[in-house]
């Protein structure tokens, strides 16, 4: 079985940052996912967000060989 999920842009406000719901919220959905069959998750960041990435690679993430392709159809907001 495949499982393919989708997660739209999140964020957490400056003050509940390094509260550990970010780390919290990743733990469910990991859970989740895995209860559904999910072999693996990928997010995207942007190259500029370096704090995320640095949020993600704690998490256990590691930047894989691959290239993401994007065509913006509206402005970047």
């Amino acid at each position: 079985m495949t499982a393919i999920a989708a997660r739209s842009i999140t964020w957490l406000a400056p003050g509940r940052q390094r509260l550990a719901i970010g780390r919290s919220l990743m733990e469910r959905v990991e859970q989740r996912l895995l209860a559904m069959g999910c072999p693996k998750i990928n997010v995207l960041v942007r190259t500029t967000n370096v704090q995320v990435i640095a949020f993600y690679e704690k998490l256990g993430y590691a930047r894989d060989d691959a290239f993401s392709l994007g065509k913006r159809l509206i402005p970047d907001l």
